[in-house]
């Protein structure tokens, strides 16, 4: 399958199992509303299909809702298999991911470094 295939069908698989967990097709406890699918990579046999999780919750609730989704991906799988209509569906495999609390860290640390520059310039000038 070409590239271009495997990241368009990796992106309908985030776009549905997103839906499920916000529309609460899920009925697993541990999958909270908040968490969000980051991205999906679909092996070029279609046997696997990694897909990252991640939230603004802590490490351990989002730890939790993963394992979750990983139970319930025999569902999320004969779901997705019936709406997407292709020959093989890969085996989902959900994979706990940092990404948005770095990220979300990574800016707090850039505005703190503009209000540490901003104070020190209205110091030199008075």
């Amino acid at each position: 399958m070409g590239e271009f295939r495997l990241d368009r069908l990796g992106e309908q698989i985030r776009e549905e199992i997103s839906g499920m967990i916000f529309g609460g097709q899920i009925k697993d406890p541990r999958v909270s509303n908040f968490l969000s699918i980051n991205r999906v990579d679909v092996s070029g046999d279609l046997g696997y299909a990694k897909v990252y999780v991640s939230s603004f919750m802590d490490v351990h609730q989002t730890k939790k809702g993963v394992s979750g989704l990983q139970n319930a991906a025999g569902y999320i799988q004969s779901v997705l298999g019936k709406k997407l209509r292709i020959r093989q569906f890969p085996h989902l495999q959900f994979i706990f991911d940092e990404s948005i609390k770095e990220g979300f860290e990574m800016v707090q640390k850039i505005n703190s470094l503009d209000i540490d520059r901003s104070s020190g310039e209205t110091e030199k000038t008075e």
